[in-house]
This record gives C-alpha cells, structure tokens and sequence, in this order.
C-alpha cells in the first residue's frame, strides 16, 4: 500500500497544474501524447520482445490503451466543461467501478462487502468535494465517468493479468505504455491543433513532469502497487488523491477550504480503509 500512498501524492499536484497552466492554452491532444511518450521513453530500456506471447503484448497493450489514452481523452476535455473542483467531485465514483469490474472479471459474485466500503468512500469524498454544480455540468459529468472507467478497466485488467500470468512487472509496463502511446498518437493526427503548442517554458516543464513522473514512474508504482493488494483496497485508494490534493493546495497555492467538510470527508475515507483492512480483507 506504501507504493499507493506515494502515487497519490504525485498525483495531487497535476489537478491543478493542468488546470491552471495547460487547459484552454496547450492543445490537450498534444499534452496528451507528449506526456505519454515522454513515459514510453522512461520504459524503453525494458522493452522485451521474445519473453511476451502475442496474447500476453495485446493484452498489456490494450491495459495502457485504455488506463492512460482513452482515459487522458475523456479526462483532458472535461477541463473545458467543469472547473476543477468540479473535476476532482466527478472523479470520485472510480472505486465503485474498480470493485465492480474486478468481480466481474474474475466471474466471481458481487462482493457486496467490498462495494460498500467503496460506496462509503464515495460519500466521504462527496462531503469533501461537493459545491456548485455549473450549467455544463452533464457533459463534464460524462467525460469524467468515460474516464473514471477508463483508468478502473486498466488497473483492474493489469491486476488480472499479472495474477493469471506473474509476468515481470518493470518489463510489462514497455508494452503497458506502447498501447498508449499507439491509442494518443492517433487522437493526435486525427484532432490535434499544431498551432496550439506549449509557448512558454513554464508549460514544457510541466508536460516533462507529467510525463516522466505522474504518468511513467506513477502509473508504474500504482499499477505495481494494485498487484499487492486486494480490490476493496484498490478501489478505496482511488479517492484519496482527493484530499491529499486539496491539502496541497491550500499548503501551495493557499486556497480556502471548508476545513469541517474537509476533516469529516476525510475521516469518512479513513475510516473506510479501517473497516476493510481489519474487518473485510480479513474475512
């Protein structure tokens, strides 16, 4: 779980650099594919052809297919219809579907358990996250659940292959990333704008941060991390990104907060984590 925990604190940060750096001025099919191959380089040294099985390559190709380029697809959009803590409210059904898709991959019944102690996390991060809802709100809605389960299927199908086939990880992930980087480049020629490029310096380290550790060194350790514990868990870390964000921002960018909502919400997502690990995971 340490790995989950680090992932998250990564991840907190790129809210609102893409929020308030790149949106609406960087094209978000060039931030995209840019971010996706920057990580792709960070694997290429362990890029293996003959210890893969064609099913083993398409079935890794198509995780990162669709936990990193359909998900970026959905995600980047939704920017130009929601704000951003709109965004981060939208965001917090993911371990609904986590839960959901792993049983169901696993053609194991519903464990009704599990579910609601991801439900409990939802109503948790809801007390937190909730606010005004803008008039555009449906249309961020829907991109942020294509997205949301986008990233569940990629983690969850990860999780899956390696239980069934314990294929060496830091090798996997090559192919995990050239699914993506096949998915983002098509997007790219297909809708991107090449006059909409980063202009300013601020916003090329941003991508190169992005790319290099949010997404190749953090989709590495977070799918790393979903191989070593059990799916109630999994679905229950998706959410905590959603505080720790927010603590980040009032730390960083000193943004206001409802520090009773915040707290609550918080102990709720606590609390759930508690419920499972001494209760659930061990029943």
């Amino acid at each position: 779980m340490v790995y989950l925990f680090l992932v998250t604190i990564i991840w907190s940060f790129s809210f609102s650099l893409i929020g308030v750096y790149l949106t609406g001025v960087v094209d978000s099919w060039f931030a995209v594919v840019t971010r996706i191959l920057l990580a792709f380089l960070v694997f290429v040294p362990f890029l293996r052809f003959r210890i893969f099985s064609l099913k083993q390559k398409i079935l890794l190709m198509s995780v990162g297919a669709s936990q990193l380029g359909v998900m970026y697809i959905f995600y980047y959009h939704a920017f130009y219809y929601i704000s951003v803590p709109e965004l981060l409210l939208f965001t917090i059904f993911t371990p609904i579907y986590v839960t959901l898709l792993y049983d169901i991959l696993q053609r194991h019944p519903i464990r009704v358990s599990y579910l609601l102690v991801a439900i409990f996390a939802v109503i948790g991060t809801a007390i937190i996250r909730y606010d005004h809802i803008s008039v555009n709100f449906m249309t961020g809605f829907l991109l942020i659940q294509g997205a949301n389960i986008a990233f569940a299927v990629g983690q969850v199908g990860y999780k899956r292959i390696m239980e069934l086939y314990h294929l060496p990880q830091h090798y996997s992930f090559a192919w995990v990333y050239m699914g993506a980087v096949i998915i983002s480049i098509i997007c790219w020629l297909i809708f991107g704008n090449a006059q909409q490029l980063p202009t300013t310096i601020t916003q090329w380290l941003i991508i190169i941060w992005l790319g290099i550790f949010a997404s190749g060194v953090g989709y590495f350790l977070w799918n790393y991390g979903a191989t070593k514990v059990d799916s109630g868990m999994l679905a229950i870390m998706n959410n905590m990104v959603i505080p720790v964000g927010i603590l980040l921002n009032v730390v960083i960018w000193h943004h206001q907060i409802d520090w009773i909502r915040f707290i609550s919400g918080s102990a709720i997502i606590i609390l759930s984590i508690v419920i499972h690990q001494k209760w659930l995971a061990r029943s």
